[in-house]
């Protein structure tokens, strides 16, 4: 048993922390310029995930610092891995997972790289971490391919228009209005940096995030959130499959 000065201590070595968690009383950011973030956020859509998940596995793609990992324990899922590429966030999450007792398995892991675990979960979060890659389709399709069992649950950040349109099948060729709406599924590319992070590359609106999640094989079933979707996996929708596509990319 770790006294406070002593977590806190340990908090203070692992650096700076994006994740506010109650570490027995020690806030890892209790000056997070989200507030008590990612808290405040779960408190919108926790009652959307069931509240027992015992016997159930889940996957926490990038992970962070293992907040949401913690919550699903918590709630007796029998086995949580997180996984995340920044080794600092992973240090933090080991941390926190100690201080609280709980066994969580946590890898150093890409979301390129889900394959590589060799297994499907009951639940799987991808939250906050779309909007950080180059190839933001690819990651759904391979957590579509290789991880998700039944549940996903996401988030990304949104900007543009919150509303969404009916769209129809096909567009003629010479179609030029249904693109001017400010509501049409846009993807944004941010050359540059956004929020002074380099690792911000596509923000989506609303109606894009929803194209892309349904279009990679996931039925949005819930929208608790602003930027919440709770989804289960079913078959690629429409006459192309990526399958094939997907597997020649990652061989």
């Amino acid at each position: 048993m770790l006294t406070t000065e002593e977590i806190k201590r340990r908090v203070e070595e692992l650096g700076q922390w994006f994740h506010n968690l109650d570490l027995r009383g020690v806030q890892t950011a209790p000056d997070h310029f989200l507030g008590d973030y990612p808290q405040l956020k779960w408190e919108r859509f926790s009652a959307s995930i069931p509240e027992d998940l015992t016997g159930k596995s889940v996957l926490d793609v990038g992970c962070n610092a293992g907040f949401y990992a913690l919550q699903m324990k918590h709630r007796g899922a029998e086995r949580v891995v997180g996984i995340d590429t920044d080794e600092q966030y992973l240090e933090q999450a080991r941390f926190a997972a100690k201080v609280s007792n709980t066994e969580i398995e946590f890898r150093n892991l890409s979301v390129y790289r889900v394959a590589d675990l060799h297994e499907q979960f009951d639940l799987v979060l991808f939250m906050g971490v779309l909007y950080h890659l180059r190839h933001p389709l690819l990651a759904l399709e391979l957590l579509h391919e290789h991880v998700v069992r039944d549940l996903l649950v996401t988030q990304s950040l949104l900007r543009g228009s919150k509303e969404t349109m009916s769209l129809p099948g096909d567009f003629p060729f010479s179609e030029q209005d249904a693109f001017k709406d400010d509501s049409f599924p846009r993807l944004y590319f941010v050359e540059k940096r956004f929020a002074n992070d380099p690792t911000n590359w596509w923000i989506p609106n609303r109606a894009c995030f929803e194209a892309m999640l349904r279009s990679s094989g996931f039925e949005i079933l819930d929208h608790p959130e602003d930027e919440v979707f709770i989804c289960r996996r079913t078959d690629i929708p429409g006459p192309v499959k990526y399958t094939d596509e997907l597997r020649e990319i990652t061989r």
